[in-house]
Formats: C-alpha cells, structure tokens, sequence
C-alpha cells in the first residue's frame, strides 16, 4: 500500500518541497500590501519550478509576533495568494499557517483543493514565545473529517523548532504517537531555522520507525541533502535556497525581500538526482 507521500508527489525519496515565505501579511505594520506579497511569491515559485522541486507549501513567515491560531484577515490574505499560487502550478501544493492554525490550514487546503498541510504541534506539548501549544491530534483528525478534508495530508512536527517541549515523550515515543493518531508524515527539525536535525537523531528514528514518511524540516542544503536522505524521505527547503546570507537579528535568519535563488535549487537537486537509495 502506498503511503499518503508517494500518492502526492509520484515517489517515495529524494522529495524536495519548496517553502514559499510570505511578508507581512494584513494586519501587520510592516505588510508591504498583497500585491508585492504575489509579486514575490510567484518569482519564488517560478525559482523552485525552474530549479526542480516535488512540491511547495507557502506559510505566513513574517507575520511577527505569530498568533497560535490567527486572525481572519490572514485567513482571507493566505486564501487570496494561495489561490494565486493554485492557479501558477500544477506542482502538489500544501499550507502551514502559522503557529499552529491547523483549522484555517485544513479550510484554505479543503477551498484550494491542496494535499497537504503542515501542523507544527500535533501531539506534544511545548512553550512558543506566543503561548503554550499543548498539541491535541484527535482533534486535528476530527475537524479534517468534519469538513471533508480527508484526502488532505498531514504532516506534523514532533519537537518542533522554535520552541521548548514540555512534554516528556523521547522523539521515538512522539512519533508513535502520531503515527498512532493518524499523521501521514513526520516533520523532524533543528532547534531553529536554517539548523538541520542531528544526522544521528534522524538514524535512531529510522531505525524505531522504519517504514513511516520522515521530513526533514528545516536546515537542508546541498552539502548535508545525501546525508539527511539517507534516512528521509522529504524535506521542506526555503532559507538556505534564498539569495544573499542571513542577517542578524533576523527571526526567519533571512529577510522577507531575499527571493530564492534557482541556482541553489538546481545544485540541492542536482545534488540528488543520482542518488536513488
């Protein structure tokens, strides 16, 4: 039986998911306006596409300080520009609104017909610096079926980045349990953007769970993208592929104005395509 991965993106490995950053978006003092917002997120896209990618997911990046589930005016701008990007690719196309929205996720996945959608907080428990997110996946379940979002993936984070687990499950037992609760991939991160998972930490997961989807989630790049593969499936790339080097005092590393660079993204995928572990 094929799993909920290789039915979105036609294979099993080597699946590189492009993450489109959007800026300020409505509501924030620094949004530049939706039509810059487009402007930028279809050049990032035609980078990726160009470059090679499996797939993209779009996100609400910049909206600083995060809300744990968000305004409708996101809702409303993340819809608008979605839809934009719907339209630009045939390309399988997910969502993560952040920091844990997965009710405005699984509504604009449901409108725009998209595959998937990301859920940073599924079955643990962690402190943000928006708030405690105690994760409650019966719940996730329970409203992507009370929609009729079934067919829509989820692929959720265990010990996820920017934040500190409270919850005292080791990696092995969160991805049991999400597993168990009906996740269709598993999102392993660094401690923060741009920081990619201990390769040793991803080998000892492997090894408990050696069948399930594992993505990478943040701190891929063409040097370490053998290595992480060698026991992944997927990964969701964005800041090592945007142009320039990152800044200081950035939260996202890399500044909302740095587009992806189609050079970074041929040489990741380049870096892959013989690879066929």
């Amino acid at each position: 039986m094929k799993s909920k991965i290789e039915e979105i993106f036609k294979k099993n490995n080597n699946i590189v998911i492009g993450a489109i950053h959007f800026p300020p978006l409505l509501g924030y003092a620094e949004s530049p306006g939706l039509d810059v917002a487009l402007e930028n997120a279809l050049a990032d896209l035609k980078a990726f596409e160009r470059g090679g990618v499996d797939g993209i997911i779009f996100e609400n990046n910049y909206d600083l300080p995060h809300k744990i589930f968000v305004d409708p005016s996101t809702i409303a701008a993340m819809t608008f520009l979605g839809e934009k990007l719907r339209r630009a690719t045939d390309l399988p196309l997910g969502i993560s609104v952040l920091w844990n929205d997965y009710r405005a996720a699984f509504c604009i996945a449901r409108i725009l017909g998209l595959q998937f959608i990301r859920v940073p907080v599924f079955v643990d428990k962690v402190r943000t610096n928006y708030g405690v997110v105690t994760g409650n996946a019966r719940d996730v379940i329970n409203f992507r079926k009370g929609i009729g979002a079934k067919s829509v993936a989820v692929f959720a984070d265990i010990h996820v980045k920017h934040a500190k687990l409270l919850s005292k499950h080791s990696l092995a037992q969160s991805a049991r349990l999400a597993i168990k609760n009906h996740a269709d991939g598993l999102i392993i991160t660094g401690k923060w953007t741009g920081v990619s998972p201990e390769i040793e930490r991803i080998k000892r997961l492997r090894e408990k769970i050696p069948y399930f989807p594992i993505l990478i989630g943040s701190g891929m790049d063409a040097r370490n993208a053998r290595d992480l593969f060698h026991f992944a499936n997927a990964a969701i790339v964005s800041t090592s592929l945007k142009k320039g080097s990152a800044r200081s005092g950035e939260v996202n590393v890399k500044g909302c104005d740095q587009r992806i660079d189609v050079k970074k993204v041929k040489a990741l995928v380049a870096r892959l395509k013989n690879d066929k572990h």
